[in-house]
Formats: structure tokens, C-alpha cells, sequence
């Protein structure tokens, strides 16, 4: 079994065997767009101008711009967005699905707030640059696996390694919060899960009090890695990001939660629709994931997902789009286009990939929207970057360096549209 999938390995490797491009250079002229409608994700300006410096955005209006030395888009007809951001997700730690050697996203251990995600990111993925080729421009690198899976950190797409791709390091600790959700086929079995559920609370109960207790120490006789990388969360300079689905585990993680001094985001949360008040009372927001699935239970309508973004957004719950995994994070824009189809209007659903996936990540200050002194991670799409048919980049910035667009599957395209003759569209 394993040399067959060893195998099928290599073979998938040598389809995916086109170079990445080199990541851009930094900006050295002023570059304006014009003529573009803008979409700042605080509104839209028609027939727009954009202008940028040394990687940051000096201007955003309707008055025209003219600077001698400048590069000149005409972007008429088009429609410039702030580049996408997709939170909680592994891409850059995991390549192929079926070759453990690819995939470095889960420690050993139950208990690993230490781990740091940021230091297994690869650069070099294949996968990348298919992202962002889609609008996809920043992305939160996620630990799984464990009770207390790591840290994550924000990178940015177009890096020679993750040391240049850091845009934000350690800025969270997840943890898989336990659902309390009885389930099982018998009570042997739903007793069982039962225990287990007890077990995975007394661990994070017991990491929670000895890291307060930690962090409340002026000098420690002995350092403790674990504990030690717990210590931003108390002051909220780091977020808990709890992932957790069912309502009995919201309710539970919540309450257990304002025990202490944190800030604490919901990932996954598939029944938060059930919870608005208790989200509302704490200010919680939400990171919802994969809107593209099935209810999480049989009897849910089947179009629950799609809605559940509006029901927050209808509450005035803060949330923000994500999708698991690595090769579905393309599908994020398309995803926020499912929700306008529900009820949500489309600036609100541009944000929901954008400035309230920022604000939610900590990176509002710089990342998010297109606003004067943020930097200019942005791209110029042909129509509509929530469709599909619209979704087409024509030009795309991270801090101000124009990124190259090409990726394997184009070259791939390119490659046998030449074999058989085909017409390159």
C-alpha cells in the first residue's frame, strides 16, 4: 500500500512540476489606476483613481492624478478590490493530500500552544500561486490536529521564504474546544465520547489556569515553553481562536472563556446562528468555514450554511469567510458571492472577505480596505470578483509590488492547448 501511494506521489509530483514565479520586486515608481470602478469595502467610487507609493496608497478618490514619473493603468471598465484575506486555513503546510512528506500542518501531542505554524510555511507551494490568482493576497497559516494546536501567523502571497511572507507572526492560539454534543450508536459509545469530552476540558481548563498563573509571575524559576507562548493572551495582544461547531460547545466555551482577560474568536461554529444573543452579549465574532457544504446534521435544511452568513450579518454579529484546507481557498470570492444569493448585499459580502476578515485577524491597521496610508495589497479584476465569469485579474499588488500571475495550471493549459491546437482564450 504504501508504494502504490509512494507512486501516486511522484506521479502527481511530475504533473506539478512547472516553475512558480519569482516573487516581484519592490515598488520603485508611483503607480496610478484610473478610470476603475473602486471598491474600498467602504463603498464604491466610480470611475475612481488609486494611487500608490513605496508600497503604500496615497490616494483614493474620483479627482484625477497626475505624477511626472508615474506608471499609468487605464483600468476602465474594470474593478479594483483590496486583496482577499483567507483566515484559518493550512496552505503553504501542506502540498499533497496523499504523501505524508508534503503535509506539516499537525504536531505530536495534545497540548502545543508553542508550536509556530509560521516556521513550516512553504514559499515554494504550487498551490499559492493558484490562490492568488483568484484574489486570494494574504492568508492565515493554521496549525491543526491536538487539543491545542499552536499558533497561527498571517502571511502574505508572493515571498522567497517565511521569513519575507511574515506579516503577522503568532498572532493567535487555536484550540479544538470540545462539542458536548452526545453522539453515538449506543451508551456505551455516547458514554464514551461522553469521558472524552470531559478529558479534552480538563486539559485546556488545566493549560488555562497554569498559563494565568504564569503570566501573573514578575520572575520564573524555571522557563516553560508552553506556558511562555501563552503569555500575549491574557494581555489580548493574542487572540484564542476557538474552534468549536455545536451549540452546547459555543455556550460552554463562551462562559468558560470570561474567566479570563482574552479575546476569543469562534472558528467553524456551524450552529452560532442558534446563539446570537450570547455572541451579541460578549462581543464575539465569528469565523465561518466552508460555506460550500452540507448541514452539519440531516435535518437542518440543506441550504443552512449559505444562510447562515446573512442570519449574522442580519444580527449584526462580526464575521468573516474561510474555508479549510489548502486548493478550496481559490473558492473564498465565490463563497461570498453564495451569501449575496442568500440575503446579504454585496459590499457587506466583499467585507466578509476583506476588512472584517482584518479586523477579526488584527491586521485592520494596514490590510483590508483601500483607505490613504494602508498598504497597497490590491488587484484590478475585469467584472465582478465575487462570480466566477467576473472573477478574471488583470493585474494584482501585494504592498505595492506587482505580483506575476502566472501558475502551473496555466502553464499546464498553455502547454497542451499547443499540443492539440487549441485557441488560447
Amino acid at each position: 500500500m504504501r508504494s502504490v501511494l509512494f507512486f501516486i506521489g511522484i506521479f502527481l509530483v511530475s504533473l506539478l512540476n512547472a516553475q512558480n514565479p519569482s516573487p516581484a520586486k519592490k515598488q520603485t515608481v508611483p503607480i496610478i489606476i484610473k478610470n476603475a470602478t473602486i471598491h474600498t469595502a467602504l463603498g464604491v467610487i466610480e470611475n475612481g483613481f488609486l494611487v500608490f507609493e513605496n508600497g503604500k496608497i496615497t490616494y483614493v478618490g474620483t479627482v484625477a492624478k497626475t505624477i511626472s514619473n508615474a506608471s499609468v493603468i487605464d483600468a476602465t471598465g474594470k474593478h479594483v478590490y483590496p486583496g482577499f484575506i483567507a483566515p484559518n486555513n493550512y496552505l503553504g503546510l501542506n502540498e499533497i493530500e496523499l504523501v505524508r512528506a508534503t503535509l506539516d500542518y499537525n504536531e505530536v501531542g495534545d497540548i502545543n500552544p508553542n508550536v509556530r505554524s509560521i516556521i513550516a510555511y512553504n514559499t515554494d507551494s504550487k498551490i499559492i500561486p493558484t490562490i492568488r490568482v483568484n484574489g486570494v493576497l494574504l492568508s492565515q497559516c493554521t496549525p491543526q490536529g491536538g487539543v491545542v494546536s499552536g499558533s497561527s501567523s498571517i502571511v502574505q502571497l508572493d515571498a522567497w521564504n517565511w521569513e519575507d511572507a511574515a506579516y503577522k507572526t503568532d498572532e493567535g492560539i487555536h484550540i479544538n474546544y470540545p462539542e458536548f454534543e452526545p453522539h453515538g450508536i449506543n451508551a456505551e459509545e455516547i458514554k464514551r465520547n461522553e469521558e472524552s469530552n470531559l478529558k479534552q476540558f480538563e486539559l485546556i481548563n488545566k493549560l488555562m489556569q497554569d498559563a494565568y498563573a504564569y503570566s501573573k509571575e514578575i520572575e520564573h524559576i524555571s522557563k516553560n515553553a508552553k506556558l511562555e507562548s501563552m503569555n500575549g493572551v491574557f494581555n489580548k495582544s493574542k487572540t484564542i481562536y476557538v474552534h468549536v461547531d455545536y451549540i452546547k460547545g459555543i455556550i460552554h466555551a463562551v462562559n468558560f472563556f470570561k474567566n479570563y482577560p482574552v479575546k476569543i474568536v469562534l472558528v467553524g461554529a456551524s450552529d452560532c446562528y442558534q446563539t446570537i444573543p450570547l455572541l451579541k452579549e460578549n462581543n464575539i465574532s465569528v469565523i465561518l468555514n466552508n460555506t460550500h457544504r452540507l448541514p452539519t446534521r440531516s435535518q437542518e435544511l440543506v441550504d443552512l450554511p449559505y444562510k447562515t452568513a446573512f442570519i449574522l450579518y442580519n444580527a449584526g454579529i462580526k464575521y468573516c469567510l474561510a474555508t479549510t484546507g489548502g486548493w478550496q481557498i481559490r473558492n473564498l470570492p465565490f463563497m461570498a458571492g453564495t451569501t449575496v444569493a442568500y440575503g446579504v448585499n454585496k459590499e457587506s459580502a466583499l467585507q466578509s472577505i476583506t476588512k472584517n476578515a482584518a479586523e477579526i485577524l488584527g491586521i485592520d491597521k494596514t490590510a483590508g480596505t483601500l483607505e490613504v496610508g494602508k498598504d497597497a495589497t490590491l488587484f484590478i479584476s475585469i467584472g465582478d470578483a465575487l462570480d466566477m465569469q467576473g472573477n478574471i485579474l488583470t493585474s494584482a499588488f501585494i504592498q505595492g509590488r506587482e505580483i506575476n500571475l502566472d501558475n502551473s495550471q496555466k502553464q499546464l493549459n498553455k502547454k497542451y492547448a499547443q499540443k492539440y491546437g487549441v485557441k488560447e482564450e
